[in-house]
């Protein structure tokens, strides 16, 4: 739960260091990836109070705020999004060993997430190699970017 409020606190600060270096797509694709963030962490939030714990927000280091490039930004991105599958994994491993099947099942869904947050990663960091030093390219790409609009998911609590 803490790791995914600490995700979207580095996504908010990757929004604005896009920003900052002229990329107005890209601080809208991590503004919507902040968002949907939030709404990982009030998942695992709701869960943990369903499951009659309590969920208490812990105190985390202040993410990362400063990059160099649109590069680096997604390259950080997928770092990231790897960690988190491994800490997903992890959570599962868990469940799987304490026979808490219903965690395990509610996991499924941040496992599926999880390939779909690599996968985008991936291939925006393949255009980005593509595109190189590119002004034409980089301006293309962050135009794509920033077509990207948030989805509530239908049921976020689920």
């Amino acid at each position: 739960m803490n790791t995914e409020l600490y995700s979207a606190y580095l996504y908010l600060n990757m929004s604005a260091a896009a920003n900052s270096l002229g990329f107005k797509g890209a601080a809208n694709w991590f503004n919507i990836q902040y968002q949907e963030e939030m709404i990982h962490f009030q998942k695992f939030y709701d869960y943990i109070n369903s499951q009659g714990e309590q969920a208490v927000i812990g105190q985390m280091a202040a993410p990362a705020s400063k990059f160099k490039s649109l590069m680096q930004l997604f390259e950080e991105t997928l770092k990231h999004e790897l960690f988190i599958t491994k800490c997903i994994n992890e959570l599962t491993e868990l469940a799987m060993v304490e026979k808490d099947h219903a965690t395990r099942v509610y996991l499924q869904w941040f496992i599926t997430e999880q390939i779909e947050e690599e996968e985008n990663d991936r291939d925006i960091i393949g255009k980005l190699k593509l595109i190189g030093d590119n002004g034409y390219g980089l301006l293309m790409l962050d135009n794509e970017l920033g077509t990207r609009v948030f989805t509530l998911p239908a049921n976020p609590a689920v």
